[in-house]
């Protein structure tokens, strides 16, 4: 293979799965169809968000957010893990490796952080019902975003650099189906002890910081809720917010189970199936969860399809 430089490769090559033929086919059906419901489900959120009045608030906006991240992220992965499970080229440009590396990077630092701005929205719902608004103003919500995606952005290009600068000695096989960085980091021909310490305190702070701030929120929106009287009262407030505590447990379950566990406590294999599970299905359960028992959003889908009918 061609040296880009003397640490780079122009081309690398994923494994994925390749070492089981017999499932990389069963696995391309699966994804294909996986990703297009999440890229509908999610596109459908966004649509809805922008065209339905009803639905400008900060709640829906994060959610459109949410959603224009999962399809980024489906979008950066899948297409290449398809290509490479059907066929027999199996390599992806050095290019191709750094962008799925940085974007992937990017968007999970961004989801940890808009999940935790999310909590803090219900909280304030639910504890300040009367100044919700004037608390959850226009203003805040932008710029509770754009600080996301900023420290998200942030920390994807001092990952990306500090791994792809990274000697690999001949090395240029991933044993993964897409770039990811402790995948990349095994290709590493030097002691990578600094990028693992240096990763394991992001993910830290990615995941323990605004997991903890999540859990703090919903402490006190649960305390709240207790002191309604009526009952109906207490179930409606609960379902307000149990759809984001679903989407919580699982995208920072998966996480965790990547980034905060020992390297050895499980094979490369149930690591690639975790990745798989968190860059796919969490992407196509979320427009689920949201919109599975949300009278809103069904409501502004049937005013969508009852206006473009009509137009028809």
């Amino acid at each position: 293979m061609e040296r880009a430089n003397d640490s780079t490769f122009s081309r690398f090559i994923l494994l994925g799965f390749s070492g089981r033929p017999h499932l990389e086919t069963v696995l391309f059906v699966v994804i294909l169809i996986t990703y297009l419901l999440s890229f509908l489900g999610n596109g459908i959120i966004i649509l809805l968000s922008i065209l339905e009045p009803r639905l400008h608030t900060p709640m829906y906006f994060f959610l459109s957010n949410l959603s224009f991240m999962d399809l980024c992220l489906t979008t950066c992965t899948v297409p290449q893990a398809l290509v490479n499970f059907k066929g027999k080229d199996k390599t992806i440009t050095y290019g191709g490796c750094v962008t799925q590396l940085f974007i992937a990077v990017s968007l999970g630092g961004v989801e940890c952080i808009l999940l935790s701005v999310m909590a803090y929205d219900r909280y304030a719902a639910v504890c300040c019902p009367l100044h919700y608004m004037v608390i959850m103003h226009p203003q805040l919500c932008l710029q509770l975003v754009a600080t996301a995606w900023l420290i998200g952005f942030g920390n994807s290009v001092m990952q990306t650099a500090l791994t792809m600068t990274l000697p690999l000695c001949g090395k240029n096989q991933v044993d993964h189906f897409f770039c990811e960085v402790p995948a990349m980091l095994k290709l590493a021909c030097t002691d990578t002890s600094i990028n693992e310490a240096e990763l394991f305190a992001v993910s830290v702070l990615f995941l323990v910081v605004p997991l903890s701030l999540i859990l703090v929120s919903y402490g006190h929106i649960t305390h709240a809720v207790l002191m309604i009287k009526s009952a109906q009262g207490r179930w409606k407030a609960f379902g307000t917010c149990g759809s984001h505590v679903l989407v919580v447990i699982i995208f920072f379950g998966t996480l965790i189970s990547m980034y905060l566990q020992p390297p050895t406590s499980y094979s490369q294999d149930v690591n690639k199936s975790i990745a798989l599970f968190y860059s796919l299905v969490t992407p196509l359960l979320n427009p689920m969860i949201y919109t599975l028992r949300n009278k809103e959003v069904k409501g502004a889908l049937r005013r969508l399809v009852g206006r473009a009918s009509k137009e028809g």
